[in-house]
């Protein structure tokens, strides 16, 4: 699995240029139209084909659902969360260890949608 990945999930935006954008910025994602959806912008993470997993960011209430959250693939817990304030998000809860799985943090995005990121420990 890569940094950003996650399987197919609606994100709800009041404003969807500025939720691509944090995005983008944040895990690198790419968008896309969908013809005759418009304002539904669908997105993939950066393992393409059968390792990506793709999903999509609507307008809240029209396009998207009010409210959502899931967990996201990350190389670092700390260096994502390190990029959330400046990138127009908010940290909620700082990284907290699962024991012998890994670590996981949980932040608001530009749109304030609540998501959390999980750093797995090292395989060894």
């Amino acid at each position: 699995m890569e940094h950003g990945d996650f399987t197919h999930i609606e994100l709800p935006a009041d404003d969807t240029d500025r939720a691509k954008r944090f995005y983008t910025e944040l895990f690198d994602w790419r968008f896309s139209e969908t013809p005759g959806f418009d304002g539904y912008h669908m997105y993939a993470t950066p393992g393409a084909g059968d390792a990506g997993v793709g999903g999509a960011i609507g307008k809240r209430g029209e396009m998207a659902p009010e409210s959502m959250r899931t967990y996201i693939n990350v190389r670092s817990v700390d260096d994502v969360l390190a990029r959330v304030p400046e990138l127009g998000g908010r940290v909620i809860e700082e990284k907290q260890e699962v024991p012998g799985m890994g670590w996981f943090g949980v932040f608001t995005d530009s749109e304030g949608n609540e998501l959390a990121v999980w750093e797995s420990l090292p395989r060894g």
